[in-house]
């Protein structure tokens, strides 16, 4: 496994080592030990979640609040995604950032997204399959969201805005600047 620190601090790009012949590939997804080495840190994984988006549908960009705060490591099964992390941790340099990359079933790399992140991806295939595991267990009290396409964040999302479908609930977040 690779794993490389992005821009924003604590948050890595997981590339597994993938065995591929003429049968097909097998990689390993997750090894507890293995990941925590490369990332540096102890992470210990207690909920997975899994969800099925047509093309064009956008999930996000959400968040846990304080003690429910959740780190995750999100990867693709089937189809393509423009995956987006917003660093809101007010004591970071780079607090307001914002990191894009598109993961997929072809490339295999991963995303972990430390605690205290923003985190939303679009369907750019006809549809994605989108797995990631989180550290803490989801409590309907601490979630928040930001607009996808909040100003202060100019956010690429590589698809034009009537493009793109959203539910209603995403569509009532609040903006950067209007707190979160």
């Amino acid at each position: 496994m690779k794993a490389t620190e992005t821009k924003l601090k604590g948050c890595f790009i997981i590339e597994p080592k993938v065995f591929e012949d003429e049968r097909g590939y097998f990689f390993e997804s997750y090894n507890h030990k293995d990941f925590c080495e490369a990332i540096g840190r102890e992470v210990n994984f207690v909920q997975d979640n899994q969800s099925f988006s047509k093309k064009g549908v956008l999930r996000g960009l959400h968040y846990q609040k304080g003690e429910h705060a959740q780190a995750k490591l999100v990867s693709v099964l089937s189809g393509r995604i423009q995956d987006v992390v917003v660093d809101l941790r007010k004591n970071s340099p780079t607090f307001g950032e914002h990191l894009s990359i598109e993961l997929s079933s072809d490339n295999k790399k991963q995303l972990f997204v430390p605690r205290g992140f923003a985190h939303g991806y679009l369907t750019l295939s006809e549809s994605a399959e989108v797995f990631y595991k989180c550290d803490n267990y989801y409590n309907r009290d601490a979630e928040g969201g930001i607009k996808y396409d909040d100003d202060v964040l100019s956010i690429d999302w590589k698809m034009k805005n009537e493009k793109i479908i959203f539910s209603i609930k995403d569509s009532q977040l609040s903006t950067f600047k209007n707190g979160f």
